[in-house]
């Protein structure tokens, strides 16, 4: 009996650790396959949790404007890295690639290793 009890309790812990790896969304909706190249202006950098948010205005072809919202890291893992609420201000030109949305929206994925300035300055971040 008490080994059967102790094969319930250690099946159930196992289970619910478990699913907490799968509680995350799926990447999926990224082009993971096909980076872009984005030239932009930070026209606002969302430090927040679960995912830090980058709104980047880009210069089209044609001369027209788009913000493109990018997903980020998570500012614990962010902060690992050495960046924080102000690494990237409005205003600041950026050149970073991104995973963009299979949609074809102007959205997508980027990593913190990845953004330089737009004067090709690396971005510092100290960790």
């Amino acid at each position: 009996m008490r080994r059967q009890l102790a094969a319930f309790v250690a099946s159930g812990a196992f289970i619910t650790m478990s699913g907490t790896p799968m509680a995350h969304h799926s990447f999926a909706m990224f082009d993971q396959e096909n980076p872009i190249e984005l030239v932009g202006t930070v026209q606002e950098f969302k430090y927040t949790n679960p995912h830090s948010y980058l709104l980047l205005e880009v210069k089209g072809p044609d001369g027209s404007t788009t913000v493109w919202n990018l997903e980020g890291r998570a500012p614990s893992l962010m902060a690992r890295d050495g960046w924080s609420s102000g690494t990237l201000r409005p205003g600041d030109e950026i050149i970073i690639t991104v995973q963009p949305l299979r949609s074809g929206a102007p959205g997508g994925s980027w990593n913190t290793s990845i953004p330089k300035f737009k004067d090709g300055r690396p971005l510092r971040v100290t960790p």
